[in-house]
């Protein structure tokens, strides 16, 4: 019984509805060109007659069920027109979306256009050509699986090549610098870490350097020391994100696995210093919270020791594939005078071959007793800078190993209370 709708013969009583055949539910009626034979239970039952009977009747409706399937219902479709076609007669007009024909790739690989403007041809029997193609126009965002960070773009396609992009920002705005008005320097320090989510420890740095600034303050060596250890870190942590999901939005699974298991890795580094694995509120004006937990540095570097394998593992697997470098090499070209004058830092601007490092031209926190190098790319494209983010994790690695030997011992804040909150022992 389906809905009190028998499927099958119950009883003999004409006045029954009449059970439930495919044909309800594809033309919505009993198929009424079949005389509908009543056939008895014990007839049914009986004999062996009655049992051969009963299989011609069901042949019968089957070979009948087919035919109305093939002759009607197959038919019927023919005349239901989802999308009705357009310019049968070889007629294009403006506004007509239509596949441009390009002798380098098969049917399937064209691209498509709308028409914009049009001109006759030279007699009545020829169709109009098209003049020019307007590129297709796409949504990229705000929210999308390769977009990471609110972000929506709108991009003119040319087949796969983006010929133009228009940003929109502003998507992540929070009033950060209307919040802090009304908080002190240190109840406004945790806003920093969500700036950027892969950054967390870097924002506090900046802003915690900022504000011993204005007092003309200097973090003790052993907080400096370890500013730039965890500076160090949050740095590999950025690039890890960066090359990892790039790899994956190109289609390349594995890297994405094996530096997201190192990420995991330096995520508890920051707990363990901090209490939290994101937002750590640990670097402050004038130092640091706290100090290290002992045994930390030496798990720090026996990850280090570790590390430099899974970077060449991971090159092994990307810097010579020839996908990889069709989807890179010379893809989204920055050149050096774009970068300057849009303002880049960081990897978007060492990529494209200039050679600056606030490191190295402003050094800050100690920066200067280091030795490491900042590697710069030469053609600007995707290539260059992830060449760039290897070989800066690379030299993170040195710096890491540094700070680790040269560690000094010492306070770890300025002993000023007007600026850092004294120890909870203290305030008893």
């Amino acid at each position: 019984m389906i809905n009190s709708r028998p499927i099958t013969y119950i009883y003999d009583d004409p006045s029954e509805p009449s059970p439930l055949t495919p044909a309800h539910f594809l033309i919505g009626k009993c198929l009424l060109s079949l005389p509908v034979t009543r056939v008895s239970r014990e007839e049914l039952i009986g004999s062996r007659n009655s049992l051969i009977k009963r299989h011609k009747h069901q042949q019968n409706l089957l070979n009948h069920f087919w035919y109305r399937w093939r002759k009607h219902y197959l038919l019927s479709l023919r005349s239901m027109n989802i999308c009705p076609p357009t310019n049968v007669s070889g007629k294009f007009k403006v506004n007509d979306v239509v596949l441009v024909h390009d002798d380098r790739y098969p049917r399937y690989m064209w691209t498509m256009g709308k028409i914009i403007e049009t001109h006759p041809g030279r007699d009545e029997y020829t169709p109009p050509v098209e003049k020019k193609i307007q590129n297709m126009i796409l949504n990229f965002g705000p929210q999308h699986p390769a977009a990471h960070g609110v972000l929506r773009l709108l991009l003119e396609l040319d087949g796969e090549t983006v010929v133009r992009s228009d940003p929109h920002i502003g998507l992540l705005h929070r009033g950060t610098e209307k919040l802090i008005e009304y908080k002190t320097y240190m109840q406004a320090l945790p806003y920093f870490d969500r700036l950027d989510y892969v950054s967390m420890m870097v924002n506090e740095q900046c802003y915690s350097l900022a504000v011993e600034k204005l007092l003309n303050i200097k973090a003790p060596p052993r907080a400096q020391c370890i500013r730039v250890l965890f500076a160090e870190i949050t740095r590999i942590l950025n690039h890890i994100m960066a090359i990892g999901t790039h790899a994956l939005d190109v289609g390349a699974l594995t890297p994405f696995f094996w530096l997201f298991e190192e990420r995991e890795k330096l995520m508890e580094f920051y707990e363990r210093v901090s209490g939290a694995r994101m937002h750590a509120a640990y670097i402050r004006p004038g130092g640091v919270n706290q100090d290290l937990p002992i045994g930390l540095l030496g798990d720090i570097f026996e990850w280090l020791e570790k590390f430099g394998q899974r970077i060449d593992e991971m090159e092994d697997l990307l810097t010579a594939n020839r996908i990889w470098r069709a989807r890179t090499i010379d893809i989204g070209i920055v050149s050096s005078e774009d970068a300057l004058n849009y303002g880049f830092s960081g990897v978007m601007l060492r990529g494209s071959g200039i050679k600056w490092d606030l490191r190295k031209t402003q050094p800050y926190d100690g920066y200067e007793n280091y030795e490491f190098d900042a590697p710069i790319g030469i053609k600007g494209d995707c290539y260059d800078r992830y060449l760039c983010r290897v070989e800066e994790m690379r030299q993170s690695m040195r710096i890491i190993e540094q700070c680790i030997n040269k560690m000094p011992p010492g306070e770890i804040k300025v002993d000023d209370h007007k600026v850092v909150p004294p120890n909870r022992s203290e305030m008893k």
